[in-house]
């Protein structure tokens, strides 16, 4: 079976790569969608394609909204939403994509460290698995994919 997978969260470290890495050392048939992890391009499309604001707001709204065209599409494809929450900032995406893809019925993953969970409690409660490192979710994605 190929699954979809859409990785969701921070963009400040390499955990994206490290999955990636995993799923093709493993050869499992797992596609993966990701966000715009470019902070300055995505935080600027809307300016660039639509124009300049005046006032913060607007411009962060327009770009978010443009973003939200290639995030809520990918959500959709996807079997699985993997949800990294990392230690510096606070992502409150982050938080909406898992609520989306809750809401949406799709397999939720959470990644974040120990120190998290609590915060993160409401979250992880509706994970299906709650995991601290990419070789973690690596090893669900090898699980999942065995042949019945």
């Amino acid at each position: 079976m190929q699954y979809n997978v859409y990785l969701s969260g921070e963009i400040h470290s390499d955990w994206r790569d490290q999955i990636k890495k995993g799923i093709a050392e493993k050869n499992l048939p797992v596609t993966i969608f990701a966000p715009n992890c470019h902070h300055e391009s995505s935080d600027e499309v809307g300016s660039v394609i639509l124009g300049e604001e005046d006032k913060a707001f607007w411009k962060d709204h327009k770009a978010v909204k443009i973003n939200a065209i290639r995030i809520n599409n990918m959500i959709k494809q996807s079997d699985i939403v993997v949800v990294r929450f990392g230690d510096k900032y606070k992502q409150w995406n982050a938080a909406f994509d898992a609520g989306t893809a809750v809401a949406l019925g799709k397999s939720l993953i959470t990644m974040h460290s120990a120190e998290l969970t609590h915060p993160l409690k409401e979250v992880d409660a509706q994970a299906l698995a709650v995991t601290e490192t990419p070789e973690q979710v690596v090893s669900i994605l090898e699980y999942i994919c065995q042949p019945s």
